[in-house]
């Protein structure tokens, strides 16, 4: 009977241990995603002001290829046309946000989200112009060029000497390839519309492309350890 107990007593202990070690280790990752949270804050919160307030300001906050303000280029990263524009960035941030997040930080994500939107938004005023077709105002908003350099960035930093993260790279880099050569064509073809919008694959592209820099870039600087060797 006094065995039986002790097993029992050493069994609930092993249980107990094991659920605080996997307590712990929820707390430890529970941070690790706090940066595409509020990443998709900024853009519910914009979509509020926009579409279900309709605050005058918001329209401030769209990139006008016409005049371009300061601020707008960075903005209208968080500014989207309509609910299916918002969702649709909305899931491809939250899945390959939180993958680049949890393997390099909230720093590498935010920075990735704004430097590739940004370049986006310059590629599509230097190459779309100031007016659309029948002469009216062209403007960019969404967050489909920072996405899609997310999407690079997320699978390229995946690209290891392991064999896990080299199946993911394949998993994920199928996924990326099949998308960019699929935006590819349909900027050759004219473009697809959502509504009555003509959705900018340019920007789709020049993120894709930035998130190549970006990456091409950080991989030539020298690591710390060559610094103080």
């Amino acid at each position: 009977g006094r065995g039986a107990a002790r097993r029992g007593v050493a069994v609930a202990a092993a249980a107990a241990s094991a659920l605080d070690s996997a307590s712990s280790r929820e707390e430890d990752n529970s941070g690790k995603d706090n940066g595409v949270f509020l990443l998709l804050l900024l853009n519910l919160g914009v979509y509020v002001a926009d579409h279900l307030l309709h605050l005058p300001v918001a329209q401030t906050l769209y990139l006008w290829h016409a005049q371009p303000q300061w601020w707008q280029w960075v903005t209208s990263l968080f500014a989207h046309g309509s609910w299916s524009h918002l969702s649709g960035n909305a899931f491809f941030l939250y899945v390959f946000g939180g993958i680049l997040e949890r393997s390099q930080g909230t720093a590498a994500l935010v920075l990735t989200y704004l430097l590739c939107g940004i370049c986006a938004n310059v590629a599509s005023v230097l190459l779309l112009g100031s007016k659309g077709a029948g002469g009216a105002m062209m403007v960019s908003m969404g967050a489909s060029g920072a996405v899609f350099g997310l999407f690079t960035v997320a699978t390229l930093v995946k690209l290891q000497f392991n064999w896990k993260r080299m199946l993911e790279a394949l998993i994920l880099g199928n996924f990326v390839v099949e998308r960019v050569w699929q935006e590819g064509a349909l900027q050759l073809s004219g473009g697809a519309t959502a509504g009555n919008a003509l959705v900018n694959h340019t920007a789709h592209l020049a993120g894709a492309l930035a998130g190549v820099m970006l990456i091409a870039l950080l991989s030539s600087l020298p690591a710390a350890d060559d610094k103080s060797s």
